[in-house]
C-alpha cells in the first residue's frame, strides 16, 4: 500500500496575518462539533530592527537624527541624548555606535572599565541620578577628549537633574552639546507601529493604527507592547487584527496584570 502524503501548506500571502498561518500554531484540546478549535500562541522571536535604514524621522526626533548622520563633525567630544522612556535614544545610540566602532556599556557599568574611553568611542547608556561612577564619567570625559574619541550618553532627563556632586564633572557636564528627543508625534507613533506590525509579518488596516495612536501611551516602549499583545491574542484567538480587538489591548495596557 503506498505511503501517503504529508500535505504542504502553502506560502503565506503577504496579507494574511499570522492567525493563519498554521506552522507558527499549536492546537490546544479537542475542538467540539463545529466549533473552531483554540490555539496556544507560541511567543516567536521577533528580530528588533535597528540599523539606520530602520530608523522613522519625525520632528519629534529631527534634531537627533541629523546630528547622528553628521558625526564626526560633531559641536563636543560629548553629546548627551536625552529624552522620555521610548523616544529612540536607544536606537539612535546603536546606530552611532555601529558608525563609529563605539563600545557600548550600561552608564552604572562604568566603573568596572577603568580607562576604556581610551580605546574607542563610548557610549553610555541610562546615565541619571543614583547610577553614576562620577570620578569614572571625569576621567572618560578627560580620556575621550585627550585621545579625541567621543562619547555619547543617553539619559531620561537633562544633566542639571543628575544631582552630581563632583564640581569638576559639573563644569565637564556643562560643556556637553545636548540634544533632547521629544515624545513620539502622530507622525512618527502611526510609521513606529506599523512597522512593529511589519517586523512580525503583520499588515493591520490603517484605521485600527490610527484608533490605536489617538487612545495610547505615546511611547515607543508601549508600542512595542501593545503590538506584543496583539499579535499573541490574535493568534490565540484564530482572529484578525481590528479596532474591537484594539480597544482589547488598550485596555489591558491599563491592567498590568494582562500584559
Amino acid at each position: 500500500m503506498a505511503k501517503p502524503q504529508t500535505p504542504v501548506s502553502p506560502s503565506p500571502r503577504p496579507s494574511e496575518s499570522r492567525s493563519e498561518r498554521p506552522p507558527e500554531h499549536q492546537f490546544q484540546g479537542s475542538p467540539k462539533k463545529g466549533e473552531k478549535p483554540a490555539q496556544l500562541a507560541l511567543e516567536l522571536p521577533v528580530e528588533r530592527a535597528v540599523s539606520r535604514d530602520d530608523l522613522l524621522e519625525s520632528p519629534a526626533n529631527r534634531l537627533a537624527v541629523d546630528l547622528i548622520d553628521g558625526w564626526p563633525d560633531w559641536p563636543s567630544n560629548v553629546v548627551v541624548l536625552a529624552g522620555p522612556v521610548g523616544s529612540g535614544k536607544s536606537h539612535l545610540a546603536a546606530i552611532w555606535a555601529a558608525q563609529a566602532g563605539a563600545t557600548i556599556l550600561p552608564s552604572a557599568a562604568l566603573g568596572e572599565h577603568p580607562g576604556i574611553a581610551t580605546q574607542g568611542n563610548l557610549v553610555l547608556e541610562d546615565a541619571g541620578p543614583g547610577c553614576l561612577d562620577e570620578e569614572a564619567l571625569f576621567h572618560a570625559f578627560n580620556q575621550v577628549k585627550a585621545a579625541g574619541h567621543f562619547l555619547l550618553l543617553t539619559s531620561r532627563s537633562f544633566p542639571s537633574a543628575w544631582m552630581v556632586s563632583l564640581k569638576d564633572l559639573q563644569s565637564r557636564l556643562r560643556l556637553a552639546h545636548l540634544v533632547e528627543l521629544s515624545e513620539p508625534d502622530d507622525e512618527l507613533l502611526s510609521a513606529i507601529i506599523i512597522k512593529l506590525f511589519a517586523d512580525r509579518q503583520l499588515e493591520v488596516p490603517p484605521q485600527t493604527v490610527a484608533y490605536l495612536v489617538a487612545r495610547m501611551e505615546r511611547s515607543m516602549e508601549a508600542a512595542g507592547r501593545l503590538v506584543a499583545w496583539l499579535d499573541r491574542e490574535a493568534l490565540a484567538r484564530g482572529r484578525k487584527i481590528n479596532r474591537s480587538l484594539a480597544a482589547e489591548a488598550l485596555a489591558a495596557m491599563d491592567n498590568p496584570e494582562n500584559n
